[in-house]
């Protein structure tokens, strides 16, 4: 497959409405950055991370592309704002997860929709991931308090659930909506804070709150997908 030939099936999908509103999401978070004066990486960060979302709820492979861009600039905007858990989670775990997803994803592509095929995880063991997440993170809050971090347990928190996420996100589970939704949920309050605190970052602020809003919509049109399908589960 040649380069033209993948850009072609990457928009392979997409319903009218998603066409016009995901890039007016993204303009709209460019034209307040630039009237506010907003950190520009914050912008690169927020335009990066919104369009992976959108096409990884799409079950695009590109999503990755764009993954591996904004990763970095956010892990520069967790440093300057002292945000620690974020730093590591970043930098020693969505990279390399992000280049790891690229080769998982690639073995199961539909090639008439040219997206992923979709899957859940049986009962038991989406359990077990939200029981694990919650425990692991209240003790992850707990270290992040000692070492000084500037928010711990919303730091804590999303740190822990976006492991899991992006866990699911790579195995092609519905039940990773689920953990996005509580981090984005979580992360805009984290990021208002340092923004009442004089972080020039609206732009972050408002790519989280896009976050949570496409969360919820993925979280509708997976269920709807798989519903209409005959699915695996993940073991």
């Amino acid at each position: 497959m040649n380069l033209i030939e993948f850009i072609k099936g990457e928009f392979v999908g997409w319903g009218k409405y998603e066409r016009l509103i995901f890039p007016l999401e993204i303009a709209f978070i460019i034209c307040i950055s630039f009237y506010i004066g907003d950190n520009k990486i914050a912008l690169i960060s927020a335009v990066c991370g919104i369009s992976y979302t959108i096409l990884a709820g799409k079950g695009k492979i590109s999503c990755y592309f764009l993954g591996l861009c904004g990763t970095l600039c956010y892990a520069y905007l967790a440093y300057k704002n002292g945000l620690w858990g974020n730093l590591l989670l970043y930098m020693c775990y969505y990279f390399p997860m992000q280049i790891f997803g690229i080769f998982q994803w690639k073995k199961f592509i539909n090639n008439e929709s040219k997206s992923i095929v979709k899957t859940f995880l049986p009962d038991k063991t989406r359990y077990l991931f939200f029981v694990l997440a919650i425990s692991i993170s209240s003790a992850f809050s707990v270290v992040l308090y000692r070492i000084g971090d500037m928010s711990p347990v919303i730091d804590g928190f999303t740190t822990v659930f976006s492991v899991f996420g992006l866990i699911l996100t790579v195995k092609r589970c519905i039940e990773q909506w689920y953990f996005w939704t509580i981090v984005n949920g979580l992360s805009v309050i984290m990021w208002l804070e340092a923004y009442f605190k004089g972080s020039n970052c609206l732009a972050t602020v408002l790519m989280w709150a896009t976050y949570f809003v496409l969360g919820i919509y993925f979280l509708y049109t997976w269920k709807k997908d798989l519903s209409g399908s005959n699915q695996n589960k993940v073991l």
